[in-house]
């Protein structure tokens, strides 16, 4: 079985565990919440209904993963995990906002929370720790991986206990205290929170679809590897990033009066030593030059335009 097959078994696998396990928490939560009179857990119930949907979405995006290159997509089907990502920060912002929104038209109308009763509480309870447990087999999953996707449905997981936890919350400082208004404060913080996570799950599908890296040691480590074959100028080195697996693609120069045979096992020695250092590298792609070629530069990295970008970024912080 290939890594890519094995990868793609493991988030099916992570996919239904959570299909499974947000069913039978919604269906319990909005039952209790409908026999105790709680729109609390009404609504936390729904929530945790919509998270069945992104696991559907997980279970398509990685249905697609496995199909093979072809004249359309030749670089593959990978990117469908960013797609659907991004897709999932979109639920998530909108669960966030919802919850904001009702939240703040129920503090402007004076109208007075909802609280769950006994019954409520234990099914409250019940949930903050299945969704805990939830949470952290996704993280584990995600990140043995290197899945975005599972991992953003892990930091969903994480807004749900958040959500839970507010009904709690409301619970102690209504009934004990008697002050109704901070559990819809605490609601609106937790809204706030879970748009945030959208958005930076948002915000880190784009880098990939962009064609972008959030991280130049991975730029060293190709100058590295190309200098220490003896190569010279390793230049528009470009780094793509296809789920967990990158392309590289750069320019070196070589001494001109070599054969083209031996350029090219220069090629794929250069192309060996970046894979050892690098892990998950799925193709590198080396365009050789004679030692001393100019050419205008259009896109692509150097040793010297990195350096300078990443000092900029230390001067501004």
């Amino acid at each position: 079985m290939s890594d890519q097959v094995r990868r793609n078994k493991f988030i099916k696998q992570a996919s239904w565990v959570g299909i499974i396990g947000n069913t039978i928490l919604a269906i319990v939560k909005i039952f209790v919440g409908f026999i105790s009179g709680s729109m609390a857990v009404i609504g936390d119930g729904i929530d945790t209904a919509t998270d069945i949907l992104t696991y559907f979405i997980t279970l398509f995006a990685a249905k697609i993963m496995n199909k093979p290159p072809n004249y359309k997509y030749p670089y593959g089907y990978n990117r469908a995990e960013a797609v659907a990502t991004k897709a999932l920060s979109f639920v998530i912002f909108f669960a966030g906002a919802q919850l904001f929104l009702s939240t703040l038209f129920q503090i402007i109308r004076n109208e007075s929370n909802e609280l769950p009763t006994l019954l409520a509480i234990y099914v409250t309870i019940i949930s903050i720790v299945s969704k805990a447990g939830l949470a952290f087999y996704q993280f584990k999953i995600g990140r043995k991986i290197q899945s975005n996707m599972l991992i953003a449905n892990a930091k969903n997981m994480r807004n749900d206990i958040l959500i839970s936890g507010s009904v709690l919350t409301g619970l102690v400082f209504t009934q004990i205290f008697n002050l109704a208004i901070l559990d819809l404060i605490t609601a609106m913080a937790v809204g706030i929170w879970i748009m945030k996570a959208g958005f930076d799950i948002f915000m880190e599908s784009s880098l990939e679809l962009m064609d972008g890296s959030d991280n130049p040691e991975l730029y060293y480590k190709i100058f590295d590897a190309v200098e220490e074959v003896g190569c010279a100028n390793p230049h528009r080195v470009r780094v793509r990033k296809h789920s967990n697996l990158y392309t590289v693609d750069l320019d070196i120069e070589i001494n001109g009066m070599l054969t083209i045979k031996e350029g090219h096992d220069i090629a794929k020695e250069v192309e060996d030593n970046i894979k050892k250092r690098i892990e998950n590298v799925y193709d590198v792609l080396v365009h050789i030059e004679p030692e001393g070629n100019v050419e205008k530069e259009k896109f692509g990295l150097s040793r010297a335009n990195i350096d300078t970008e990443c000092n900029k970024n230390k001067n501004a912080k």
